[in-house]
């Protein structure tokens, strides 16, 4: 009797000690992933579609614009000037550069103006509005 009574105390003290053990406590904490917010997201998108078809590697010669989003030397050298970057023409290339300097100047604008960002992006004037219509069509 006393090997079983010593059975039944050593199971009941071994299943107690496994559930304080993986049993959850009143100061667990869940660290849940989100995906980052990207407000820009569908603008990008547009932009990237109008300007070059997602072409990281595009070249219009006869602006002297480069990469996705087709950055001109006199953006370059404002965003550099501004940012103190030493960014050149071949960095533009590369897509994270190129997104950051869109990124830049659309972050002043604020994301809740789409045409603002992408007018003023495309250049000033009449041709802007024609520019929007084009990326609208892609959002």
């Amino acid at each position: 009797m006393k090997n079983i009574l010593r059975k039944i105390v050593s199971i009941g003290f071994f299943l107690t000690i496994t559930f304080k053990v993986f049993a959850p406590t009143s100061e667990s904490l869940a660290v849940v992933r989100t995906s980052p917010i990207e407000p820009f997201k569908s603008l990008i998108h547009a932009i990237g579609m109008v300007e070059t078809q997602y072409d990281t590697l595009a070249y219009n010669p006869l602006e002297e614009a480069v990469g996705y989003f087709q950055i001109r030397p006199i953006r370059l050298i404002d965003y550099n000037e501004r940012t103190g970057s030493t960014y050149s023409m071949n960095d533009l290339f590369n897509y994270k550069i190129s997104e950051k300097i869109f990124l830049y100047y659309a972050t002043e604008i604020g994301p809740y103006n789409f045409e603002r960002i992408a007018r003023t992006w495309n250049g000033s004037g009449e041709s802007t509005i024609q520019y929007w219509q084009q990326v609208k069509k892609f959002l």
